[in-house]
């Protein structure tokens, strides 16, 4: 599928909420983003207990490195965690900055490469994505427009055939900062789109951790 058919694709799913005045289809949302109810969110994360994570390194070992090889050239962050792969977008360079949950044509061919490395994974590989932003701008606007970033990178896993009961979408706003919002590398440092990626049986022990209500982040300030 070349990287032009699958950016109209993208387009034409996300052209109904990119720039409506009308609030967004929370049921076709739900539906096609994120397959399970509001119930079984909040008894995630209301149970800590609920699920613990399974550490397979012998996975992370052999699937490490065919992503790295996947991303070459991407400008995207690949860090190796305890349980999980993290593979981290920034939002500058990869999104459309007039159109900012559009993704660029450039990031198509990696995040495609990505999709299919984890689709066709013989343990099942499940996925995580979760979009971030700053904390300029109204709370509401920050979480719509992460959502909606994360929903487009989820866009590309989907039409590369990946299963939907393997992946979770979710728009954090600003509730999870990586650095102080006190200046303009902070800033960009926070827009971000994460994609975690670890085995299946990992899957809900990872929605409990991100489902968690968020707690205020105490970052140090980026100014003397």
């Amino acid at each position: 599928m070349s990287h032009k058919l699958v950016l109209a694709m993208v387009l034409v799913m996300l052209g109904g909420c990119a720039h409506s005045g009308a609030a967004p289809d929370k049921s076709a949302t739900a539906k096609r983003w994120w397959p399970f109810d509001n119930a079984s969110a909040s008894k995630i994360a209301a149970n800590p207990t609920l699920a613990a994570p399974k550490y397979d390194q012998k996975w992370l070992d052999e699937y490490e490195p065919r992503l790295r090889e996947a991303l070459q050239g991407s400008g995207f962050d690949l860090e190796r965690r305890e349980d999980v792969l993290l593979v981290t977008m920034p939002v500058e360079g990869s999104f459309n900055p007039d159109r900012p949950q559009l993704l660029l044509p450039a990031k198509l061919g990696p995040l495609t490469r990505m999709a299919k490395l984890a689709e066709q994974d013989p343990q099942g590989a499940a996925v995580l994505i979760l979009g971030h932003a700053d904390s300029s701008g109204k709370l509401e606007l920050n979480r719509r427009i992460s959502e909606q970033r994360a929903q487009a990178v989820g866009g590309i896993f989907r039409l590369s055939g990946f299963e939907r009961d393997r992946m979770r979408l979710k728009g954090v706003g600003s509730d999870m900062p990586r650095a102080a919002n006190d200046s303009p590398e902070g800033r960009a440092l926070n827009r971000r789109v994460e994609i975690l990626l670890a085995p299946k049986a990992n899957l809900v022990a990872l929605l409990q951790q991100y489902l968690r209500p968020p707690t205020p982040a105490k970052l140090a300030s980026s100014k003397p």
